[in-house]
């Protein structure tokens, strides 16, 4: 059994592999490829406060700005069923390659796991909330629609993780809370 286990998490790792060619993969740590617009379209997470509320999340937006000294500065636009909550956090590089931390609203580090330097990049956010430790991964997207083989892809990364089917999901697309109006 535990053959098999490893069989298979290796068949995943080599498809996982396949898939991020096949898309252009570049590696993290390449600050100016993350640079820009970005829509948040897909989410994976074991925080029981997200997951008891998903049904109400929608797509959200993130503008990120590379700063001089490599910080980056994070603006976000995330709709509520109450208001169109927007912030903005600087992350600050940490010892690896494609990996950040940020003190604002709690803190956070966040790790860039897989892109295409030019539609989409999966980020795996994680902080702790009352000595919990607590995951996200988010899929970035440039516009409001992702690839179908680009969500299996998010998918196949988020259950590499640990992520269930329950706990990964799809954003609907909403109008009324972006970056840059009231």
């Amino acid at each position: 059994m535990r053959t098999k286990g490893l069989s298979l998490g290796l068949v995943l790792l080599c498809l996982l592999r396949v898939q991020a060619e096949d898309l252009g993969t570049v590696g993290p740590g390449d600050e100016s490829k993350v640079a820009g617009t970005w829509y948040i379209t897909a989410m994976a997470s074991d925080s029981k406060s997200y997951l008891d509320k998903k049904d109400q999340l929608k797509m959200a937006m993130a503008n990120i700005e590379v700063l001089g000294d490599g910080d980056l500065n994070v603006s976000f636009a995330i709709p509520t069923p109450e208001e169109c909550m927007k912030f903005a956090s600087i992350y600050k590089p940490r010892g690896s390659p494609g990996e950040y931390y940020s003190s604002d609203r709690g803190n956070k580090t966040v790790q860039l796991v897989d892109t295409d330097g030019s539609s989409y990049m999966v980020v795996l956010a994680t902080r702790e909330k009352n000595g919990k430790k607590l995951r996200m991964l988010r899929l970035y997207s440039r516009a409001p629609w992702v690839r179908r083989k680009t969500k299996s892809l998010f998918k196949t990364l988020a259950k590499l993780y640990g992520f269930t089917d329950d706990t990964i999901w799809i954003l609907p697309r909403q109008e009324e809370c972006r970056l840059g109006e009231p």
